[in-house]
């Protein structure tokens, strides 16, 4: 047996022992602090010292999410659809993300913008799938966005001759690229049903399928079906739980989902969402004695231990283990290595979603949004919704927070708010210093008449290690590109 693994265990059993003898959480990390380890595994982690700093950094407005104007906020003209019945409906639009060229920046497609969006009915919370939308290149208004549809027929994932896919569900986030020859690759997350009986309750699974896109004519792009439609990856159990091992409950969220693709020096990859695998810091109650996702030095470790071993949130970080992950595919996009995280938030939060990286002006940025419902550091509260930030010299790290803290973008607004906003996702652009920010606003069921829609895009700008929202910059609804 490893000697850090005994550590481990060993000073699990010691903090039981210091309650059962009448100690406290306090004693046991001032008398013991010997037993602690600082295993960082060789990666980058998103620690308690820098998370800690952002409730009074968010405070600036160079990191809040602008203020949007309801009465400007307007569903999507052409996101409509049928419901089971088949009549006619609105639907629902929630979390995008556009064709991008390998670099990240918004492609091209025969004079064309496209963006896939999981869409669906209201009133059916779990009636979740792709659909497609386009706009012509210099077209910024939301009444210029066309909607082809739904990107998957309904027996798709069954003809696929695939074994997970068979059991897919529902179709979830991901990314999408305009390959070397032309053609649109999508990359997203098929997730397995809900059913207890299945042996593989809410599994989720990195697929990808070639859409075959047509245009009949000047004005009109259209599904022509899918080929190459497989699976990817659905975990190791080393570096990515799989969702055998989680503890299917409530606190404990599985994730492996949201695939975007990056090239690298002529190498393919997917950055990913995740939970660290067994071995790369697993869930558990060892992993509050790990001073490498604490941060900071020894005194702030030991008191930010004795008081998380005494928070209410103390059970959620044992299960936290969120990972951004990253696999190398080979040409045919199938899985060639799965390669350690690029960053992960043990203890902090099971879930950093949306992955979204880049090469801007030498550097890597890497970006992921977080709920501050699911993270358990002190002062930041449930309506509190992040995009975290963090920059490297390469593709596969060491990333060090920007700002300082990891926060690039904060949105506080009570969720039954019209103009509340999620799923931010930097666009970069051919030149300059700012991206473009894309979300989705309202969410789904509230009201009759607004459903979930493109949010007004913003600017954000990046130099160096540091961010901030460009002032008066509200763009459009939907707008991906500032480029013309």
């Amino acid at each position: 047996m490893e000697i850090r693994k005994i550590l481990k265990r060993t000073t699990a059993a010691a903090v039981v022992a210091a309650f059962l003898l009448g100690g406290s959480a306090q004693t046991f990390a001032k008398s013991n602090d010997s037993a602690s380890i600082n295993e960082d595994y060789g990666i980058s982690h998103i620690t308690r010292h820098d998370m800690l700093q952002i409730p009074n950094q968010q405070q600036s407005d160079k990191f809040k999410v602008p203020e949007f104007n309801p009465q400007t906020i307007k569903n999507i003209p052409s996101a409509k659809g049928v419901d089971a019945a088949g009549n006619p409906i609105d639907l629902d639009v929630w979390d995008s993300w556009p064709l991008q060229n390998a670099d990240g920046t918004a492609a091209n497609y025969h004079g064309y913008h496209i963006v896939f969006a999981l869409a669906g009915n209201p009133k059916v919370g779990s009636d979740t799938f792709i659909y497609l939308f386009y706009q012509k290149v210099g077209d910024t208004s939301l009444d210029s966005w066309k909607n082809a549809g739904r990107v998957f027929k309904k027996d798709d994932h069954l003809n696929a001759n695939d074994p997970i896919l068979k059991n897919q569900s529902e179709e979830w986030s991901g990314s999408a690229t305009l390959t070397s020859d032309g053609n649109v690759r999508l990359f997203y997350t098929d997730r397995d049903s809900w059913s207890p009986d299945s042996g593989h309750y809410g599994k989720q699974t990195l697929t990808t399928a070639q859409i075959n896109v047509s245009q009949p004519d000047a004005d009109t792009l259209k599904v022509d079906g899918v080929q190459d439609y497989k699976s990817i990856f659905d975990g190791d159990g080393k570096y990515y739980q799989t969702v055998q091992q989680g503890t299917q409950t409530d606190s404990d969220n599985h994730t492996l989902r949201d695939p975007h693709y990056v090239e690298d020096n002529g190498h393919k990859y997917l950055v990913f969402e995740a939970n660290t695998g067994t071995d790369d810091g697993y869930q558990g109650d060892d992993q509050l004695n790990n001073r490498a996702y604490y941060g900071g030095g020894q005194s702030f470790f030991n008191q930010e231990r004795a008081a998380l071993l005494q928070s209410p949130k103390k059970n959620l970080a044992t299960l936290a283990n969120g990972a951004l992950g990253i696999i190398e595919l080979n040409d045919d996009y199938t899985l060639k290595k799965v390669m350690k995280p690029l960053i992960t938030s043990n203890t902090i939060t099971d879930e950093i979603e949306r992955a979204n990286i880049f090469k801007m002006n030498g550097k890597w940025y890497l970006f992921t949004d977080s709920r501050g419902a699911k993270m358990t550091i002190n002062g930041i509260g449930d309506k509190d919704v992040y995009m975290l930030g963090f920059v490297s010299d390469s593709l596969t790290g060491t990333y060090k927070p920007l700002n300082k803290s990891g926060l690039v973008l904060q949105m506080g607004l009570d969720p039954n708010d019209l103009t509340w906003t999620y799923s931010h996702f930097a666009v970069p652009q051919t030149k300059g210093d700012n991206v473009v920010i894309t979300s989705y606003m309202t969410n789904r069921g509230l009201f009759d008449d607004h459903h979930s829609t493109f949010a007004p895009s913003f600017l954000l700008n990046i130099k160096g290690s540091k961010t901030s929202i460009v002032k008066d910059s509200i763009l459009e609804q939907g707008q991906l590109t500032v480029d013309q």
